[in-house]
């Protein structure tokens, strides 16, 4: 028997990167999953390489009527919903002077607001069945910051605080809610970023070098899995030893 039989997923930024490789080991373990993106194109292959076991959502999480829209296409294909995964995000550097409003309100709704309209949206559906698994993707960030990184530091620590709020709202409900803090992985997010960050990434990283998508995907499938059936409210960080240093 897989891990994840007869559990149905949905998964933001699933088109690529940690999003996509949990999708895939999700199907693997027995999921059916929803790919949420805003990325069209790459989500529908993502989809079509998974088969019937996967369904394709257009989905901005900074948009209310997106996420009630996906919410509604997963339990409409697949019966239900069971796990939830808010790995959508946005980097980018800029030093704290330099920093504008805008891009800071981008940073905040793409990887904070998101991951509260998400967890909103599938909470009634969850609470109704009184079972689910909300996994928020955070990042060691949360906890160690980053030069440069003041407005994705900020947003990813608040994740953490959702979490174990949330957590406690609903522990007697069913539901466990838990958060991830990967290190540095080598995923597109990292592109827009100068190659000198990749670079120092890996010297500060004790493993020397970055994380491989896989390695979050497998953490997630833990977290969804029956196994973590006594976790919630908890981070857990992948993340090749950054927290020795």
């Amino acid at each position: 028997m897989n891990r994840l039989d007869g559990k149905v997923a949905l998964i933001s930024g699933a088109a690529r990167g940690i999003g996509g490789e949990t999708a895939r080991l999700m199907v693997e373990a027995g999921a059916t999953v929803a790919i949420g993106d805003v990325l069209g194109e790459r989500g529908r292959e993502t989809a079509g390489a998974l088969g019937d076991a996967a369904l394709y959502v257009h989905l901005d999480v900074t948009r209310e009527d997106d996420w009630t829209a996906a919410v509604a296409a997963a339990v409409g294909r697949f019966g239900k919903l069971d796990i939830l995964v808010n790995n959508a995000g946005v980097m980018t550097e800029v030093p704290l002077l330099a920093l504008g409003l805008a891009e800071w309100k981008e940073t905040i709704d793409t990887n904070l607001t998101g991951c509260f309209l998400c967890s909103q949206a599938v909470a009634g559906h969850m609470i109704g069945r009184k079972a689910g698994a909300i996994i928020n993707i955070a990042s060691q960030l949360a906890y160690r910051g980053g030069a440069g990184l003041t407005h994705y530091s900020a947003a990813k620590a608040g994740i953490l605080g959702f979490t174990r709020s949330v957590a406690k709202e609903v522990a007697t409900r069913g539901i466990r809610v838990n958060a991830i803090c990967p290190g540095w992985v080598d995923t597109p997010i990292l592109d827009p970023l100068p190659p000198m960050v990749r670079m120092l990434a890996e010297r500060q990283t004790p493993m020397g070098r970055l994380g491989d998508p896989k390695e979050i995907a497998a953490v997630a499938l833990f977290l969804a899995s029956d196994e973590a059936s006594f976790v919630t409210g908890q981070w857990i960080s992948p993340n090749g030893g950054l927290l020795t240093v």
